[in-house]
């Protein structure tokens, strides 16, 4: 029913329905659920008198004369007098003269819209307007009127007049498949109510219990889509393979050696994996922490426990350098282990890649570490045991689900230096456990964050310059100023330039960009390592992964370009030894959106507070990665709205918990099985 093509019931021209289909609107329920974007109070009538300039009016009366004019400039101006008991108006309309036969004259009309003052003479300009009906509601004035997403030749207006008499008509054809204790408990309206105040509400207390229920309809059967795919995960890999023990003298000799104590959150998100590992079932694990944190760490005692069940290790990073790193990083805390590590990227010779493939083949390799080079075809493991991803949010749904294939369903622990508020995490990844390390390790200094306008830019060269005399060494981090390549290399070549010939010309300033060779790569960050280099000039390609304690001062060009997030991860770069480190955020202009990230930037130094500023001001976007974690366009719901987040998650959890076959729940089954490919049986 509900599918039934539109050209089936509107009366419309194949224009109209063509635009329609363009836009995704094809059927019935396609058109009542393409939601108002806003709306236009005119509910509350005023007498011509009482008009107000420059405010929408709402005024009831008649047309008295209206007649159209061609003027000078060639437009036609429909023209005449509007009056009502109060008094008269003059309107008028710019090329729209079939409104001189449309509208009657000395006939109860509404017209809706500002009262313009005009070489000093008042103008009634441009009003929508409607003949009044008594056996007709309203629709485009005198009520809470509906504003669409328009597309050419689709008006508000037309859509206002086609959703109207379809939702008298449809209405009962949608069937409530919410369970009543749910809409009783969360005092929801019935989805019949919801559907037709969404569209034209009886008042602002109507239209607001019409968002909140469509709004959880679209939470709750999103948090019930991902934790039914979870059960899915635990039944199909549920035999217990890949089941292992925690080799507790090997972990507790391993963390007593450490050159540091690891903090509380790394102690519990390390005993979280670990009886993960004593499952059934594999783990589905995302371990979340702030740039620092020490999430590498906790990974390498899960790699060890993995190693000592005597399983392999696969570790792989969204880029060579951040592979690279974690290459090094496991290389220095597994040395006393007997542990052998491979790294094979874009970048290895096709000998050494076949050596290191025919290893993970018998079985006589370890741990590989690489970039999604590791996903090839030609890749396999003699007993894969346990799959990292890092910045899991860099890698599509394709590539994350082919790792998952490789080993046969191995453990699965990706790693996120991305902290995402807990609500959203639930929601974009919510068929993951989530683990989080929300605390800094004992004397990390905190980073002096200051925004540097125009102005102050040479001050802030000179004490640099200072500062690298004393032998720190700095960042400086170019935007992405067009989505080409080409204008990205551009404009940080032009910045090396003038860094290396006029500010900083008595000093070793190097060059980094994601269009040099993998070879030229690694010697630039090796000499900026050993101190040869100085100053660094780079894209955003070092955002994550680059660890060199000397490094004190990250400069931050056209810093308003940037998310708080990537912000965030440019500033982590610094400030991982003993010295005091700096971030200067360099501005051209400042929205206030822009200006408040920055406030933010200066104000905080937790990734998880800053999360939430951004999720805030720029909404989930690109910023977590979610259109690559598959999640859907969500209509109505806000990914920012946190209490309805979670009273939907609560939800879910429940009726799987009290009914995990939906005995009692048919409607509800037959909804998710339009929404996903995860089946209630499965």
């Amino acid at each position: 029913m509900l599918d039934t093509r539109l050209g089936a019931v509107l009366s419309t021209t194949s224009k109209h329905l063509s635009r329609l289909e363009s836009i995704g609107v094809k059927t019935v329920d396609d058109l009542l659920k393409y939601f108002p974007r806003a709306y236009t109070d005119n509910s509350n009538y005023v007498n011509i008198i009482d008009m107000k300039i420059d405010e929408t009016n709402t005024v009831l009366g008649k047309i008295k004369s209206l007649v159209t004019i061609r003027t000078r400039t060639g437009k036609k101006l429909t023209k005449g007098i509007f009056e009502d008991e109060t008094g008269s108006i003059e309107v008028m309309w710019f090329n729209q003269p079939h409104l001189q036969r449309m509208l009657p004259r000395n006939c109860e009309i509404v017209l809706s819209g500002k009262l313009k003052l005009s070489a000093g003479k008042l103008l009634f300009q441009s009003p929508s307007h409607e003949i009044l009906d008594k056996y007709k509601e309203q629709v485009h004035t005198g009520r809470i009127v509906p504003v669409y997403p328009e597309t050419e030749g689709i008006s508000s207006k037309w859509l206002r007049e086609k959703i109207k008499p379809l939702i008298n008509e449809w209405i009962r054809s949608y069937e409530e498949y919410m369970p009543k204790e749910i809409i009783k408990e969360e005092g929801l309206v019935s989805l019949r109510t919801a559907i037709k105040n969404i569209h034209f509400p009886e008042s602002d207390a109507s239209l607001k219990r019409a968002r909140q229920r469509l709004a959880f309809d679209e939470l709750f059967l999103l948090q019930l889509k991902v934790l039914l795919k979870k059960k899915k995960w635990q039944k199909i890999a549920g035999d217990g393979k890949k089941q292992m023990t925690t080799q507790k003298d090997v972990i507790k000799y391993f963390i007593d050696n450490l050159p540091f104590k690891l903090t509380k959150a790394q102690d519990k998100s390390t005993a979280e994996i670990l009886a993960d590992f004593e499952r059934t079932f594999p783990m589905h694990r995302l371990l979340q922490g702030d740039v620092g944190s020490g999430k590498t760490i906790v990974a390498a005692i899960a790699a060890l426990n993995v190693i000592k069940n005597g399983y392999q290790v696969v570790i792989m990073a969204p880029t060579e350098i951040l592979a690279k790193q974690h290459y090094q990083s496991f290389l220095a805390f597994l040395r006393e282990h007997n542990v052998n590590i491979q790294f094979i990227a874009g970048s290895t010779t096709d000998k050494q890649k076949r050596e290191i493939i025919t290893q993970m083949k018998t079985g006589t390799c370890d741990i590989v570490i690489g970039t999604h080079a590791l996903i090839q075809d030609k890749i396999g493991f003699k007993k894969l045991g346990l799959a990292i991803i890092d910045e899991q949010h860099r890698f599509g749904v394709q590539q994350r689900a082919k790792l998952k294939e490789i080993g046969d369903s191995p453990h699965l622990l990706s790693l996120s230096a991305t902290p995402i508020p807990r609500t959203l995490a639930i929601t974009v990844y919510g068929d993951q456990d989530l683990s989080i390390i929300d605390e800094m390790p004992a004397g990390r200094q905190e980073i002096i964050t200051r925004t540097v306008p125009e102005e102050k830019r040479q001050d802030a060269y000179r004490w640099i310059e200072a500062q690298v005399q004393k032998g720190r060494q700095a960042f400086v981090i170019c935007p992405l100023i067009d989505e080409s390549d080409v204008l990205e290399v551009k404009s940080v070549t032009n910045e090396y330039e003038l860094l290396s010939n006029h500010i900083f010309k008595e000093m070793n300033v190097g060059l980094l960009h994601g269009r040099l060779k993998q070879e030229e790569k690694d010697q630039i960050m090796n000499d900026f390592n050993d101190n040869k280099i100085s100053i660094l000039v780079s894209t955003s390609v070092i955002e994550v992964g680059i660890d060199v304690p000397n490094a004190t001062i990250m400069i931050i060009e056209g810093a308003e370009r940037f998310g708080l997030s990537q912000l965030h991860q440019f500033r982590g770069r610094v400030g991982r030894g003993e010295y005091q480190s700096y971030c200067f955020l360099f501005t051209n202009k400042l929205t206030q959106d822009g200006l408040k990230r920055l406030k933010g930037m200066e104000k905080y130094s937790s990734g998880f507070k800053l999360a939430e500023i951004d999720l805030e001001v720029r909404g989930p976007g690109e910023i977590y990665g979610v259109r690559q974690s598959g999640l859907p366009d969500l209509r109505m719901a806000s990914l920012t709205d946190t209490e309805t987040i979670a009273k939907a998650r609560r939800q879910a959890e429940k009726i799987l918990e009290k009914d995990p076959k939906f005995q009692n729940s048919e409607k509800l089954i037959e909804k998710l099985q339009e929404i996903t490919e995860v089946f209630v049986n499965d």
